[in-house]
């Protein structure tokens, strides 16, 4: 199996939302936006299936030290061997991926977050920073299209949160801000012992009006001229949001099941979108094209 060949069957047995995003880039960017992602489960897997911290630890250690390897010209690991073309290609930092790992870590050193801008540094890391690098990937012009690529980060990591509750929570784990849940009066206990209650549902309520605000911002923020490079990330945004209304849709009833979309339904939105994006680009090109002829 090459290398490339590992990261595509990583990304393809996540069953991500992710993946459905990607069917629609051309080879060198799907290439290199796989093996990213391919990246990430690998250090997103130690933290989550290693249940000795210790071992954990000494894994994500030999993480950082293989993305020093890589940078240097000597990497180990197949979803290494496969990001080196993509990191010279697409100018990718190595502190981001060393980020990345940070934000790993932080899910050994956590497991309760006080406010939402403590939670905001672990969104950051380990969300926002591959949104980055999923932008440089897809293509920027325009620099303030780092802004969108971060804010739809954040969104994604925060419907992630509110779509795990319940899985998180049997790991010991409360991503929900704690100042938060003593707002609505909920209690840790309540979160970890798979309590539904009015409260917990007006507490959900209100993660899924912010993370719905993160969603709008990003697209506020994203620059016309980068819209159709970057259609795979709004693919992304699309599915996402999907999830989202659908939590909604079902009154918030998280404690209860992981709300899911069908491959089919992902599929469909992927090509919807892709369809609108491509209808866009066309008009905006049209128009730019009147307005060089006047």
């Amino acid at each position: 199996m090459t290398p490339d060949q590992y990261c595509q069957d990583k990304a393809a047995r996540s069953g991500s939302s992710f993946y459905y995003s990607f069917l629609f880039l051309p080879r060198h960017q799907r290439q290199a936006i796989t093996t990213l992602y391919a990246f990430c489960r690998e250090v997103d897997d130690v933290v989550d299936e290693c249940h000795d911290t210790q071992l954990a630890r000494i894994k994500l250690a030999w993480w950082r030290e293989e993305i020093g390897r890589c940078f240097l010209g000597t990497p180990q690991h197949p979803v290494t061997q496969a990001l080196q073309p993509a990191i010279s290609t697409f100018n990718l930092p190595q502190e981001y991926f060393l980020e990345i790992i940070d934000g790993m870590e932080m899910d050994l050193d956590r497991h309760r977050y006080a406010s939402f801008k403590d939670l905001g540094l672990y969104c950051h890391r380990v969300a926002a920073v591959v949104g980055l690098m999923a932008a440089e990937i897809f293509g920027v012009q325009d620099r303030r299209t780092l802004k969108y690529a971060h804010l739809l980060g954040m969104a994604f990591q925060l419907t992630n949160i509110l779509r795990d509750i319940r899985e998180d929570a049997s790991r010991d784990r409360i991503y929900l801000p704690l100042d938060e849940l003593a707002r609505f009066n909920v209690s840790p206990a309540d979160i970890l012992h798979h309590r539904d209650s009015p409260a917990f549902r007006e507490l959900v309520g209100f993660q899924v009006s912010r993370a719905e605000d993160y969603y709008q911002q990003a697209f506020a923020a994203l620059p016309a001229g980068d819209r159709y490079a970057q259609r795979s990330g709004l693919i992304m945004a699309e599915i996402y949001l999907a999830i989202l209304r659908e939590i909604a849709r079902d009154g918030y009833n998280v404690m209860e099941h992981r709300i899911a979309l069908t491959p089919l339904r992902k599929l469909w939105i992927a090509w919807k979108t892709a369809r609108r994006e491509k209808k866009l680009f066309h008009k905006l090109s049209l128009k730019r094209y009147a307005a060089g002829n006047q």
